[in-house]
């Protein structure tokens, strides 16, 4: 008769009880010596190469040459910038008869430029000036370092920026080939910040300048476009000027531009401005047929449509058929310059205006409180300047010869002065 063994059976492995590890703490704790680990190897390499620029200049150490031209000299507490941060380290020192001489990768490594450079980028990416220090990696406990207070970032961002913003309102224009200019604002407390966009005839958006008022009036968007004019921008031939559609801006520049300036009102903002006198049940409609008129292959049939939308409003909306018929040509320049339809859906709005500042918008979130109007103007070009790497041609660029052949023969029937080649 078989019984059934009592014995108890081993306990599988599998059967064991769980155990926990630390393994996120295990992990954290291996970044961070790993960080430290590169920190302290770039030194290493820093200190190796050091000594291979006093080994280039003195000779190998211990080797008898009389004819040696400099000798070596201990080494000296020094600063040079790291990670982001000034940290200390031993420079070997090299002298000849004639005193001192400086070791070439030290003089590299030395200059303040790289620390600059990462202040602002971190600025600009949003890392608040009491948060810079958490940014960076961190130091081991031996290593000293110093550059990363509050006060120590602000005073570089401010001078970096300044810099910046210096050289870029400085630069000559006389070498951008310009047939297009955007102009647009963005409101910051009491001030207005105007910039302008360039369009090349290759299709490339350039940056041009950034003027401060207390609002997006003429007198401001004049002072802009006579400091571009100053740096060597042309105003004696045709070029399309694109606008929101505010009276001042266009006073301002037919004031610097005379007859050279082909005035294009963004579309957008006028669609806005027009559903801003209706009711909302009304806009849908409205907003349809503004769209088609837009949207025509030549310019009589959009002036047909427009018209006969402003009739229709006259009786119960009469605000809203003033808002159609004024302007109502500025609005459809480009569609006279039959253009491929890409390209003159880049040419009928500010929106490559409006989407290079609102990269400064994000930029400035940071930023409580404004000190002046200077203060805006270097944050606002960081800003722009930022955006600028990312450029790129304006959709349709492949067109861009026929508008440059419009303007070209707008110059001969207004006797501009062009020169011939430019014609051709």
């Amino acid at each position: 008769m078989n019984r059934k063994s009592r014995t108890a059976s081993p306990v599988s492995p599998v059967e064991s009880p769980l155990r926990h590890l630390p393994l996120v703490d295990l992990l954290v704790e291996t970044k961070t010596e790993l960080l430290e680990l590169a920190l302290r190897s770039g030194l290493k390499v820093f200190t190796a190469m050091l000594e291979e620029d006093r080994t280039a200049i003195c000779g190998p150490r211990y080797a008898h040459e009389p004819e040696r031209p400099a000798s070596r000299a201990g080494t000296t507490r020094s600063e040079v910038v790291l990670g982001g941060r000034k940290v200390t380290i031993q420079r070997p020192r090299v002298r000849t008869a004639a005193g001192e001489i400086p070791l070439p990768t030290f003089q590299m490594m030395a200059a303040t430029d790289p620390l600059d450079r990462r202040v602002v980028e971190q600025m600009l990416v949003g890392v608040a000036t009491r948060q810079y220090a958490r940014s960076l990696e961190p130091l081991s406990p031996e290593m000293t370092s110093r550059g990363t207070s509050k006060s120590a970032v602000s005073r570089r961002f401010v001078a970096k920026t300044a810099a910046q913003l210096q050289a870029w309102q400085s630069a000559p224009l006389d070498g951008v080939a310009l047939v297009a200019l955007i102009i647009d604002g963005v409101h910051i407390g009491e001030h207005c910040l105007v910039v302008a966009l360039g369009i090349a005839a290759d299709g490339q958006k350039h940056a041009l300048g950034l003027w401060e008022g207390a609002t997006e009036n003429a007198t401001v968007c004049q002072s802009l476009l006579a400091h571009l004019q100053s740096r060597g921008l042309r105003t004696d031939r045709s070029v399309l000027v694109i606008l929101d559609g505010a009276l001042a801006l266009h006073k301002a520049v037919r004031a610097v531009f005379g007859e050279a300036a082909l005035i294009q009102r963004c579309q957008v903002h006028k669609l806005r401005n027009i559903l801003e006198h209706l009711p909302e049940r009304q806009r849908p409609w409205v907003r349809a047929i503004v769209r088609r008129a837009y949207q025509a292959t030549d310019v009589k049939t959009a002036i047909r449509l427009l018209t006969d939308l402003a009739k229709r409003l006259d009786d119960e909306y009469p605000s809203a058929a003033g808002s159609v018929r004024e302007g109502l040509e500025d609005t459809l320049t480009v569609l006279s310059l039959r253009l491929s339809a890409r390209l003159q859906r880049s040419l009928v709005t500010t929106n490559a205006a409006e989407s290079l500042l609102s990269r400064t918008r994000h930029v400035k979130r940071n930023v409580k409180r404004w000190r002046g109007g200077y203060m805006m103007l270097r944050w606002v070009a960081a800003g722009v300047l930022e955006a600028v790497k990312g450029f790129r041609r304006v959709k349709g660029c492949g067109d861009m010869p026929r508008l440059v052949a419009a303007l070209r023969t707008r110059d001969q029937h207004l006797g501009l002065g062009v020169s011939v080649e430019n014609v051709a």
